[in-house]
């Protein structure tokens, strides 16, 4: 029983049906974002590292998942901490829910553990997200960084895709060629599967957060400058956003 409040604790939920019009062309995301008690959340890091991290490295082990993190607030919102894992497809992500849940319930922690992670977040929103594009996988792919910039964009549903467009024709070599400076370690740009209001996750990783922050405004400058028309078209269609700024504490 303590392994099935452990795997709620952190924050599983109900499998969704799998109806999503989706292809599997780039991998799956779930991302389980926490809402914690800034005084007691160092206790959820602390379980993690015990308990959690066990879980996902054996679902690495078995390839039930191809990757997993747990990320730390440095800077934004409510969300205080980010657990997510990786899988090649959709089905294959909704088992890995399964694999780890079972997992972790193997463990078997004590009633106090649960309870002390539950006080300290005890709130959370779950998103699915699909990679489109990015520089993982590409010539230039090197391993992410250990500081991270996400900006979660509110979109318009019927003209999303033209924002992909956007992204993949015209602002992705500005993000490539940042990658080649050394500025950013990744990037990526992902879509809405389930979740919340967040339509599209625009991810950016480097050695810290300055690095992050001077690539990003160098690319802002670029668009401003270079391609003012494709970026007030954006505009247009991901009016709004929020950004994170997050440490990444565990990533494999």
């Amino acid at each position: 029983m303590t392994g099935k409040l452990l795997a709620l604790a952190l924050g599983a939920i109900a499998l969704v049906p799998v109806a999503f019009a989706q292809d599997d062309e780039g991998p799956y995301v779930y991302s389980t974002y926490f809402v914690c008690d800034v005084e007691k959340q160092w206790l959820a890091d602390l379980l993690v590292e015990k308990y959690d991290s066990q879980a996902f490295k054996g679902a690495m082990e078995d390839k039930s998942i191809s990757g997993w993190g747990w990320l730390a607030h440095h800077t934004g919102g409510q969300w205080r901490r980010v657990s997510y894992y990786v899988a090649p497809t959709l089905d294959a992500l909704l088992d890995a829910q399964q694999a780890v849940d079972a997992r972790r319930e193997a463990l078997d922690a004590p009633p106090e553990i649960v309870s002390a992670f539950g006080e300290a977040c005890p709130a959370h929103d779950d998103y699915i997200w699909q990679l489109i594009t990015g520089s993982q996988g590409l010539e230039l792919a090197r391993e992410r960084g250990d500081a991270s910039l996400s900006v979660y964009h509110v979109c318009n549903m019927a003209d999303e895709d033209r924002a992909d467009e956007l992204v993949e024709s015209t602002f992705a070599p500005l993000y490539d060629a940042q990658v080649k400076k050394g500025n950013l370690d990744t990037w990526g740009w992902m879509q809405h599967v389930a979740g919340g209001k967040y339509r599209r996750l625009e991810t950016l990783t480097g050695k810290d957060h300055k690095s992050i922050l001077k690539a990003r405004g160098e690319i802002i400058e670029q668009m401003i400058d270079k391609h003012e028309a494709a970026g007030d078209e954006f505009t247009s269609i991901c009016g709004s956003h929020s950004d994170y700024l997050w440490d990444i504490v565990h990533e494999s």
